[in-house]
């Protein structure tokens, strides 16, 4: 479903560096696919270019029927909107709604009606151990129970692409341990695509496949 064909990005500079390089990977309906590197090897950038929210100097990416790569940017926006579920380090969660307003945020985006969004987004805050709290400020939780609620926010309009970049970064081991479980089992679950960027190597372990970006901006056999 997920193809990326010989993407090539060159980050500008004097001189410019080579970040991606002739990549190639296909990901399939209930893969997970994870990419470890160093910091700075342009793993974010990668995810970008999945998400059309970058372009390539060379090379595509498709999803499906959609020549992601080739979108302008409100077709992008669109596609994103309906296909792609996000995961970040940092959360994102906004501290002026509630867990279950923060969650319904992309079924608003997308026009579902305001008693749609509510049972979705309390199904999915139960999905991640969080229902019993739909009402509370994220002020109230720790940095594992955020990743959670941006774990629920992610899937609760069904996207058939999961990307993930570095979402355990914030977080202990045992936290990291019960992220890295929901990510892939949601994968599993919905069916999704899923692709992870991260350093860590224990978080890439979840995956059922690891890959490794190098400094020669080649992804290879991890």
């Amino acid at each position: 479903m997920l193809t990326l064909h010989s993407l090539r990005k060159t980050l500008p500079g004097a001189p410019p560096r080579l970040l991606l390089d002739a990549v190639d990977l296909s990901v399939a309906p209930g893969e997970y696919v994870a990419v470890i590197g160093e910091s700075g090897a342009g793993k974010s950038t990668l995810l970008n270019l999945v998400a059309g929210l970058d372009r390539p100097d060379a090379g595509s990416v498709h999803f499906g029927a959609h020549a992601v790569s080739a979108l302008d940017d409100d077709a992008a926006t669109l596609w994103r909107r309906v296909e792609v579920g996000f995961v970040f380090q940092s959360f994102h969660v906004l501290p002026w709604l509630s867990l279950a307003d923060n969650v319904a945020l992309p079924l608003a985006l997308a026009g579902v009606p305001a008693h749609e969004r509510a049972a979705r987004a309390r199904a999915q805050l139960d999905a991640v151990g969080l229902g019993e709290r739909a009402g509370d400020s994220p002020t109230r939780l720790s940095g594992g129970e955020l990743q959670r609620v941006a774990i629920a926010r992610a899937l609760v309009h069904r996207p058939r692409l999961l990307l993930a970049d570095e979402p355990t970064g914030n977080l202990d081991a045992d936290n990291a341990e019960r992220i890295a479980a929901l990510l892939r089992d949601a994968v599993k679950s919905s069916k999704a695509c899923g692709l992870l960027v991260t350093h860590s190597t224990a978080m890439a372990a979840s995956a059922d496949r690891v890959l490794r970006l190098a400094r020669d901006g080649r992804l290879h056999d991890a």
